[in-house]
This record gives structure tokens, C-alpha cells and sequence, in this order.
């Protein structure tokens, strides 16, 4: 029922955003008389403010057409290759016609935690240049119809194994965030299996691999309510207007909601920044405030069946660094790892996976030998700094491109 009120408060909206769109430009657009009145920028900004709050974001796109490689623009195709119910495998398509780069093959799995993969842009960007890049760009779950069947944190380890399988045994697999727990399910099993296609290497990064590690406010969520409250509060059937329709989903509208509600003074102080940039003409500013949110405010529906497994087994069971998870009847043991390379990576100031819940993959690889076991702290950096913005590409990324080359 909630999700057929949130479609119609969307539907009463449309008129408005449609205005306010419009009532934008007219006060804005140099060819419109309108434009040159006395208070035309503050008028221009409050409608487009109001119509930035009230509009739908779909999907971003990647954006990244080229790369650069050894001083020479390369264009870039993203293209899908190969595509799965709720996730499809895309690859960064490096064109450079007869020069041949035997550059490491990257599989860079995304979170599937609301935000699309594309929030994995810069990262993708920065690795270019010197990669081959596979990404993991999951499917909204109200686009993927009810006969598909269910997707729990075990299909999900399925999926990661699959793809590694795809891309052959000279792959390195980076996670970002939620995916270190079942990358790192993934490849236990491999190994346990003697699996002759498990990576080169494992780079993990602020994940929630022992949420009992450093709590923070996301992991106290997840703990002081029972798991029955997700169940009934937060699940929700989609409606008929989608593909997905009568598929139970944790809508991508209310984890925006919780986004926002995390923060909700430094929302509002960015978008009285941007009201204010549009009024003195702050073009750079308000394009990257209008950057940030086209992606930020960009949500997907989770499958019911993965989101109450991840909050059961991942923040209240800790079942993973406990030993105690069974995927097909076998135990998921990090142990077992001895020959897949791993680095670690936190910040120094990240609020969602707090220090050390990453770095436990260290001890709980146990096999693997401190000479192919590495961490790296990144000072004065927030959870979305380890993988964009400066720190990201000055720094981290150099070191990954670092261990990544290294040999056993």
C-alpha cells in the first residue's frame, strides 16, 4: 500500500516538476525577454530548486566515452557481456583498433545498497587508463518480473562466482562496500573447492565484513530492532505499472529516505548552497550540485529476500566472521583461502563501515601468509572517499594498480 501512495504522490507531482521545469528556463534562457526583469535569477532558482526536489532520477549514465592511454585519447564502449536476471556484467570496452594492452583484468563488484553502479564512476574512471574493467551493474528490482524467481545473499555469492568464472583465473575482483561479504563468501568456496579459476587477488573495500567492529550508526540500526520490524515495515510489493509487479522489494524510496534522514542539516545546507550559486551565477558550483544529487537521488528496489538476509546475516548473526554461514550446505570459511592475494582498504573517517570491519578479512584469512595479506588506512577519508574524489584517484588507486601488478 505504501508503495501505490508513493506512485501517486509522484503522479499528483508531475504537473509541478513539469512547471517548475519550465518556469526555470523561461526565467533563464538568454532568448526569453523574461530573463532580463529585475528578480529573474532568484525566480529562475526557486523554480528550479523546487523542481530538482520533486522531480523522478532515473538511472545516470556512465558518461565515460574515453580514457587516456599513454598520453593518446582511446575511446571507450560500455557493452554488456553478459546479462543475468537482476545483474548484467558490463565491460569497459577500451577501443585502441590494432594496439594490444595486456593491462590486468579488473571485475569490480558494486553494492547492491540502493545507489546504481554508476555511483562507482570515478572509481571506474581512474582505473581505465591502465585496466580492464568488468563492472557488476545490478537490475532494479521492479524491473525484473516475478517469474525470475527470488534473489537471496546467496544467489548473490552465486553471481560473483559465476562472473569470476566468466573472466578466467587472471582476474582481480575489487568489492566496494556491502559486496565484500559475498566476494569474500564467493572466493571461500571457490577455494575450499579447489576451484582452478579463483582470482589473483582480492582488494576489499569498507565493507561490512564484522559489523561488531567499530558500530556505527548503520549497523546500530540493523541491531536494536528485531528482524521481524524489517519484515513488516520495510518490504513492499510493487506496483502493476512495473515489470516487477507483485514482487516484494525494500523500495528505493524509502533507502533515500534514510539516506537523507542520516544527514539532514548537511542536505538542506547544499541545497540552500545551490539556490544560492543559481542567484549569483555560480555555474561550476550549481553543475556540481546538480551532478551529486542526479546520481544521489537516483535509488533501485533490493529484492526482499537479499536485503532481510543481509541484515540478518551480515549485522545481526555476523554469521561470516563467526563461521557459522551455510551456502548449499557448505560453511563459508575464509581459511580456506590460500593462494588469492588480499588488500583491505578503510577511512580513516567512514561512518558507515566503521574501522577495523574490513580489515577483519585479514585475520579471518588465516591460510594466506602476511606477505600476500595487505591494509591501508586512508587518512582524513570518509566511506565515499576510498573510492572517489581526490584521495581516491591521487592515492588509493595508485596502491591497488600497485598490488594488483605485484607477484605472488
Amino acid at each position: 500500500m505504501l508503495y501505490d501512495i508513493h506512485e501517486l504522490r509522484r503522479s499528483f507531482l508531475a504537473p509541478l516538476t513539469a512547471f517548475t521545469d519550465t518556469g526555470s528556463q523561461l526565467f533563464s534562457h538568454p532568448y526569453s525577454p523574461f530573463a532580463y526583469t529585475p528578480i529573474s535569477r532568484q525566480i529562475s532558482a526557486a523554480y528550479e530548486l523546487v523542481h530538482r526536489l520533486g522531480k523522478d532520477y532515473e538511472k545516470p549514465m556512465w558518461g565515460l566515452h574515453s580514457t587516456t592511454i599513454n598520453g593518446q585519447e582511446v575511446p571507450v564502449t560500455v557493452e554488456t557481456t553478459l546479462a543475468k536476471p537482476f545483474c548484467h556484467l558490463v565491460h569497459f570496452r577500451r577501443n585502441t583498433g590494432s594496439t594490444t594492452l595486456n593491462d590486468p583484468k579488473i571485475l569490480l563488484v558494486a553494492p547492491m545498497s540502493g545507489h546504481h553502479a554508476t555511483l562507482l564512476r570515478d572509481t571506474v574512471r581512474a582505473l581505465l587508463p591502465n585496466h580492464e574493467i568488468y563492472v557488476t551493474d545490478w537490475v532494479d528490482a521492479r524491473m525484473v518480473p516475478v517469474s525470475a524467481g527470488p534473489f537471496h545473499l546467496n544467489d548473490y555469492v552465486r553471481y560473483v562466482q559465476e562472473f569470476i568464472r566468466f573472466l578466467g583465473p587472471d582476474v582481480h575482483v575489487i568489492s566496494v562496500c556491502q559486496p565484500t561479504v559475498p566476494v569474500l563468501a564467493a572466493i571461500s568456496l571457490m577455494a575450499a573447492n579447489n576451484d582452478p579459476k579463483q582470482p589473483r587477488s582480492m582488494i576489499m573495500m569498507g565493507g561490512p565484513i564484522d559489523t561488531r567492529q567499530s558500530p556505527t550508526q548503520v549497523n546500530t540500526l540493523a541491531t536494536t530492532k528485531p528482524y521481524s520490524w524489517f519484515e513488516d515495515n520495510l518490504i513492499h510489493r510493487v506496483p502493476a505499472r512495473y515489470p516487477g509487479a507483485g514482487r516484494k522489494v525494500y523500495p528505493g524510496f524509502l533507502q533515500h529516505a534514510g539516506f537523507i534522514a542520516m544527514n539532514p542539516d548537511r542536505h538542506l545546507q547544499s541545497h540552500y548552497d545551490f539556490y544560492m550559486d543559481l542567484i549569483k551565477g555560480d555555474n561550476d558550483d550549481a553543475e556540481s550540485h546538480r551532478r551529486f544529487y542526479d546520481e544521489y537521488n537516483a535509488v533501485l528496489d533490493m529484492p526482499a529476500e537479499f536485503y532481510l538476509d543481509t541484515i540478518r546475516i551480515v549485522f545481526q548473526e555476523h554469521q561470516l566472521p563467526r563461521k557459522e554461514w551455510l551456502i548449499d550446505g557448505q560453511l563459508v570459511d575464509p581459511g580456506a583461502i590460500t593462494q588469492v592475494r588480499l588488500l583491505t582498504i578503510e577511512g580513516e573517517l567512514d561512518d558507515i563501515s566503521g574501522l577495523g570491519q574490513t580489515r577483519a578479512a585479514l585475520d579471518l584469512c588465516s591460510s594466506l601468509p602476511d606477505t600476500m595479506k595487505q591494509h591501508y588506512t586512508a587518512e582524513k577519508a570518509g566511506h565515499y572517499g576510498i573510492f572517489s574524489g581526490s584521495r581516491w584517484r591521487q592515492i588509493i588507486c595508485p596502491k591497488i594498480a600497485a598490488f594488483i601488478r605485484q607477484e605472488n
